[in-house]
């Protein structure tokens, strides 16, 4: 393990995600860290060249439909379904 977490890193960590750790979940913590740190640097070994940056692992294409302005007045059609209304409005309960 060339990555070695020392009690104050995971002492700082533990404050960060508001944790309040044991010893023994302290030195599985300690492990664990330094294993993922390991594999990074295991992945840093990795040759990309020729590879393509990309921003999603799929390719992914602008879904959004154009803005139109149309005239949003569609309160009577809307109003259809109230079950109780009056004048332009839905009728609820009062709620405190």
């Amino acid at each position: 393990m060339a990555n070695i977490i020392d009690d104050e890193t995971i002492e700082y960590v533990g404050i960060l995600a508001k944790l309040s750790l044991t010893d023994s979940e302290r030195e599985a913590a300690k492990r664990d860290m330094g294993s993922m740190l390991d594999y990074i640097d295991k992945l840093s070994e990795l040759n990309t060249d020729g590879v393509e940056p990309m921003s999603h692992v799929f390719s992914v294409q602008n879904v959004f439909r154009e803005d139109v302005v149309v005239n949003g007045d569609n309160s009577e059609q809307v109003l259809k379904n109230a079950p109780e209304r009056k004048d332009n409005y839905y009728v609820a309960p009062r709620t405190f």
